[in-house]
């Protein structure tokens, strides 16, 4: 080999091409994969999605491992480099090493996936994609007492994870039981009020009142607690002068949980306006 040609390490070069193969070895596996998840006539969309994310963070992964087993014997040869350098990239790298740990931590705990809903650090939405940096949200809104989809897109990183309790909207229930708030001035007839938002929620929650309380059963006894009952209930708060605040508990659906809340109301406002009208 001529003197003016740099040395090439044979060792490293074998390291290169076998990492290059793994690489394309893994993202033809990848695409066969997907190809026929999307085939898959059995499987809804919200499936489907959760399978292509499940499989491609799992390439990721062994991506990764490949990568570090692959050059684990270089690694080694620069070992004692290695800390002083680890040192300072954790300094660095402190918020991406925070995502990378928040990421094992939904991993870990089942925090969340594809599909649930959920609230953290005042974002709120349903859970569109997420990976070994972020968690990307449809976001729901506007404000905390709506649950229409904005058209918005929220990304958060998953180091939030670790600064920020987060709420799960449906923790695996098909039913669950939600509040709705309505506001009356103190010479309001609290009563009238209260009887027409009670009769209302009846009405609309009367068709799946039963399997409703069969889903609470069974919570009770996954989680070994009492459960509450699911028939609509309202409770009364003063929180401010001259603010009277009915608090209806109402049990819906997880996927209906807007139209019947939006039900109950048209329902109850009918009530009232018939009301006045006499």
């Amino acid at each position: 080999m001529p003197s003016w040609l740099p040395h090439i390490d044979s060792s490293a070069v074998l390291d290169g091409l076998s990492s290059i193969l793994l690489l394309f070895s893994l993202l033809i596996l990848r695409t066969l994969i997907v190809r026929a998840i999307a085939k898959n006539p059995t499987l809804s969309m919200e499936a489907k999605r959760r399978w292509v994310v499940s499989v491609r963070n799992t390439m990721v992964f062994v991506l990764l491992v490949g990568l570090v087993v692959i050059w684990a014997h270089e690694l080694q040869a620069f070992g004692l480099s290695l800390v002083a350098l680890a040192a300072a990239l954790v300094l660095a790298t402190k918020e991406l090493i925070l995502c990378w740990s928040g990421a094992a931590l939904r991993i870990g705990g089942k925090v969340y996936s594809v599909g649930d809903r959920i609230q953290i650090a005042g974002h709120r939405g349903v859970v569109l994609d997420h990976d070994i940096f972020a968690t990307k949200l449809l976001e729901i809104g506007p404000g905390q007492a709506s649950h229409l989809y904005t058209g918005r897109v929220t990304v958060f990183p998953n180091s939030l994870l670790f600064t920020n309790a987060l709420v799960k909207e449906n923790p695996g229930q098909e039913y669950g039981l939600y509040i709705l708030v309505i506001p009356l001035r103190e010479q309001d007839d609290w009563r009238d009020a209260e009887r027409h938002l009670l009769d209302a929620a009846k009405v609309e929650c009367t068709p799946f009142m039963e399997e409703a309380g069969r889903q609470m059963k069974l919570l009770e006894q996954a989680n070994l607690l009492e459960a509450p009952s699911p028939s609509p209930r309202i409770t009364i708060q003063l929180s401010e002068p001259g603010r009277i605040h009915l608090v209806l508990r109402f049990p819906a659906p997880d996927r209906g949980r807007s139209r019947i809340e939006q039900a109950i109301l048209r329902r109850y406002l009918t009530a009232v306006a018939a009301t006045s009208k006499n």
